[in-house]
C-alpha cells in the first residue's frame, strides 16, 4: 500500500470522528459492525451479478461486486485506522506474516476442490 492510501484513510477516519458523536469505546465497536455491513453489500452483488435470486435476477454487475470489495477493504483499513495509529505498520507487518506463513511453503498446498472439478475463472464478466 502507498503512503497516499495510507493518508486518505486517515483523512477519512479523521472526517469521520469529526461527524460521529459517540461514547468513548463506541467508535471502533461502530466501524467493524459497519464492516460487517459492507461485506453483506458485498455478498448481496456477487448474487446479484450470478442473478441467483429468482426474483431479482441478475441486478448487479461484477462491476458493483468489485465496488464493494473495495467499500471493504477501505471499511477494514478505516477500523483498522480507528484501533491504531500505527495502522500501515500494523498491516504491512501482518501482510508479511501471512505471506511468509502462505507463500515461502515448498510444500504443495492440500486442494478444496475434488480432483476432477475445474477451477472457476472470472472469464464472461
Amino acid at each position: 500500500m502507498t503512503d497516499d492510501t495510507w493518508t486518505t484513510i486517515t483523512r477519512l477516519h479523521d472526517w469521520l470522528t469529526a461527524h460521529q458523536d459517540l461514547p468513548p469505546g463506541q467508535e471502533i465497536l461502530l466501524r467493524v459492525l459497519k464492516l460487517s455491513e459492507e461485506v453483506g453489500e458485498a455478498a448481496q452483488a456477487v448474487i446479484g451479478a450470478t442473478g441467483q435470486n429468482p426474483r431479482k435476477g441478475t441486478s448487479h454487475s461484477w462491476a458493483d461486486v468489485e465496488a464493494e470489495l473495495c467499500d471493504v477493504v477501505i471499511t477494514a483499513l478505516v477500523a483498522l485506522r480507528t484501533l491504531t495509529p500505527d495502522a500501515p505498520e500494523v498491516f504491512a507487518t501482518h501482510l508479511r506474516r501471512v505471506a511468509d506463513r502462505s507463500l515461502s511453503r515448498d510444500r504443495p498446498r492440500p486442494s478444496v476442490r475434488g480432483a476432477s472439478e475445474e477451477p472457476r475463472t472470472t472469464e464472461g464478466r
